[in-house]
């Protein structure tokens, strides 16, 4: 059996091709999970659910997945990215095409539940991977290439899944999606990783201790809350709201969020290639990234009161200007930890990250069901989206000093016994 190659021995072409299946991975992540917010005003149609039931089940999908993350970064790196990305990949189709036969809000319940608990590998599995066999150098292109990939997710689903809808009912959708997604198995189980990664760890690879002193990780896991909360609202409410609050058919709801995705993922695209260009140019990773992390982020704010208060063509308009300037911090939310942790923690930090981040998604699409179905209009939720969108001004520029890989202490200076609080410090990261 020939062994693997060292990443400094991949060629280009190959650590490219692992990048677009990386990205591709999560598109098919954001599909699928984007599917049932699509649907939501025909399930509550056919099914009766209130606006409280709907808000309920598209929150239900981060309850396990947010929680899940936790485990999930240790379990990347102790098992392998590459196995369980396709494990989860496989769970979560399976979850998506099931939701084409139920019937009952308990059932739907539970295949969301079940969908989160398969795509809780995704972004642990992929920060490993791309912190592995991608250079610092290059990190911003290829999440930007990544985030590419998972903002161009919904477009698809959204445009795609609304003509299907439209056409052969909404369930159809599902079985749809769900079987296409288990064709990208087939690519996956033939690439071969590198022994080990082409930027190794400043240091030793540190223990969980350690991790969780360095306030960075609770400065991007503030940042990643504040991102996605107003994210996830969009994700699970946008199809609803302008069908809703504009009077948008389903054609046309399919044909106006898929233009607002597109958007947002060519921004990603752009601002992951622009950020490389800075960082190449002589110019310090901190000040591209924190400089973007902190616009985007002021600019939230603007986005989310304009739509509140501003009337329809101006609201519309700044929904615009939001997936622009959400696409264009999308690099820095993974290739920040990806340059902070190294190689060798990436796994646990995007873990812990995405755990604390995630519980947005728990509440966004719950409270705004509550506020929608409490008042009839939306103004409150995006209300309390613009003053969220603050906290992330004071994750990514006030508790990150530097974006630099961090010097991590030696194990054995942490305990008199030189215990790395949980063997992850002792023994070589599998990719």
């Amino acid at each position: 059996m020939t062994p693997p190659p060292a990443a400094s021995e991949l060629g280009r072409g190959a650590r490219w091709w692992i990048v677009g299946l990386l990205a591709a991975a999560l598109f098919i992540n954001y599909v699928d999970r984007g599917t049932v917010p699509t649907a939501a005003h025909l399930i509550q149609d056919d099914l009766g659910f209130s606006p409280q039931q709907l808000g309920l089940l598209l929150s239900a999908f981060w309850w396990l997945y947010a929680l899940l993350q936790f485990p999930v970064g240790w379990l990347v790196e102790r098992f392998g990215a590459q196995r369980l990305l396709a494990a989860g990949l496989a769970l979560w189709a399976c979850a998506t095409m099931l939701v084409g036969v139920v019937h009952s809000f308990a059932a739907l319940l539970t295949l969301r539940l079940l969908l989160g608990v398969g795509e809780s590998v995704g972004f642990p599995a992929v920060s490993k991977l791309l912190a592995t066999v991608v250079p610092v150098r290059s990190l911003g292109l290829a999440n930007g290439i990544v985030a590419f990939g998972y903002l161009f997710g919904p477009a698809v689903g959204s445009l795609v899944g609304g003509v299907l809808m439209a056409s052969y009912g909404w369930r159809s959708a599902f079985w749809v999606f769900g079987a296409l997604s288990l064709l990208w198995l087939v690519p996956w189980s033939r690439v071969r990783l590198p022994a080990r990664p082409v930027t190794p760890s400043a240091g030793v690879d540190p223990p969980m201790r350690a991790l969780l002193k360095r306030r960075e990780l609770w400065g991007t896991s503030l940042g990643l809350f504040s991102v996605n909360y107003a994210f996830f609202f969009t994700l699970t409410w946008l199809p609803f709201y302008v069908v809703r609050e504009h009077g948008f058919s389903t054609t046309e709801m399919a044909r106006f969020t898929f233009l607002a995705y597109v958007v947002h993922a060519l921004s990603g695209l752009i601002a992951g290639w622009l950020i490389d260009r800075v960082v190449a140019r002589g110019k310090h990773a901190s000040l591209a990234y924190k400089a973007v992390m902190g616009g985007t982020h002021i600019g939230f704010v603007a986005c989310m009161v304009c739509i509140a208060l501003a009337p329809a063509p101006w609201a519309l308009a700044a929904i615009f200007v939001y997936q622009i300037l959400d696409g264009a911090n999308s690099p820095g939310v993974f290739g920040i930890p990806q340059i902070l942790a190294g190689p060798g923690a990436a796994g646990r930090w995007v873990g812990i990250q995405n755990g604390i981040g995630n519980f947005a998604g728990v509440i966004a699409p719950a409270l705004t069901g509550f506020l929608v179905g409490e008042t009839h209009h939306f103004t409150s939720a995006f209300l309390v989206a613009a003053v969220v969108s603050i906290l992330g001004v004071v994750g990514w520029v006030f508790m990150i000093p530097r974006v630099a890989p961090l010097e991590w202490p030696r194990p054995d200076l942490l305990s008199p016994l030189g215990a790395t609080g949980g063997g992850a410090g002792s023994s070589p990261s599998v990719a």
